[in-house]
């Protein structure tokens, strides 16, 4: 049975979801009572939703729409996965999502903006930054809400066995984000020649290999940001990038702020209290839970 645990109550109801179903364990249809935004922390799962079918990695987020009927299947990897689930009451789900094709798309892809933001409201969960769960909640779902409404139509996953391939690749990736990985390595993981293996991850993660790598830095940067003891420079390192200055100008277009000026936000706020606003981070240019 999947486990919940509710951090915050009200309007915007803050849930740590965490589904141990095992593989080939026999999926159940459930309803999403509310409308919900739900942060892919940890591992994969499928979604199948309104006739279509999606896989989801870390990095991913799950709209949910109040009143439809769904399943989730764990046919590629053991182990379960945990969600960071912000579910809204119908007025707020109104405010924050007035177009209708907001709630149309079921996934967004790892972006790197989202996964910010993600991390963001992951470590106001944790207790690990002062910034307020529901105003960094709020960042993050109508964030979420703007770009759901401006995607393209969603695209149909290749079949069972490239997908497997491309997911179970994807948590390598996420695992060894720290590490030097080129498109090479990553294709003889998955068994494929680079061509093809190219084309299979971006059309499954939604993010080719490289953009998928670098948001998984990313969202260890933001984690690590987030405590006062950690310089740009180790972080930088730490996560995987070299290059200083490549990883400030690559957090810069993720976030919209530089590493410093995030980190220097986080503090003021824990200065402030939790009655000040949440860092500004956006970019200028049971499972019934979710």
């Amino acid at each position: 049975m999947p486990e919940t645990t509710v951090l915050k109550p009200g309007p915007l109801t803050v849930v740590d979801y965490r589904c141990r179903s095992a593989r080939r364990e026999d999926p159940f249809a459930e309803r999403h009572e509310v409308a919900s935004v739900s942060f892919v922390r940890r591992g994969t799962f499928g979604y199948r939703c309104r006739g279509q079918s999606h896989e989801l990695v870390a990095g991913s987020i799950l709209v949910g729409r109040a009143g439809d009927e769904f399943v989730c299947t764990h046919d590629h990897h053991g182990g379960g996965d945990e969600c960071l689930c912000f579910k809204l009451a119908p007025e707020l789900a109104e405010r924050l999502g007035p177009r209708p094709a907001a709630w149309q798309r079921s996934v967004l892809p790892p972006l790197a903006e989202l996964m910010v933001l993600g991390e963001l409201a992951q470590s106001a969960a944790n207790g690990s930054s002062d910034v307020g769960l529901d105003e960094a909640g709020l960042e993050l779902v109508s964030r979420c809400l703007e770009l759901a409404a401006a995607a393209s139509p969603e695209v149909i996953v290749p079949n069972a066995v490239l997908c497997r391939r491309a997911l179970e690749t994807a948590l390598w990736l996420e695992e060894n984000a720290s590490e030097p990985i080129d498109l090479a390595a990553a294709a003889a993981r998955a068994s494929l020649s680079s061509y093809h293996f190219l084309r299979i991850f971006a059309r499954v993660v939604g993010a080719t290999p490289h953009q998928y790598l670098v948001r998984c830095r990313l969202r260890r940067a933001a984690r690590q940001l987030s405590d006062d003891r950690a310089s740009v420079t180790r972080v930088a390192l730490d996560v995987g990038f070299n290059d200083v200055s490549n990883f400030i100008r690559t957090f810069r277009r993720a976030a919209g702020v530089t590493p410093l000026e995030f980190q220097a936000r986080v503090r003021s706020r824990r200065r402030r209290g939790r009655a000040a606003a949440v860092p500004h981070v956006r970019p200028r240019s049971g499972r019934g839970t979710r």
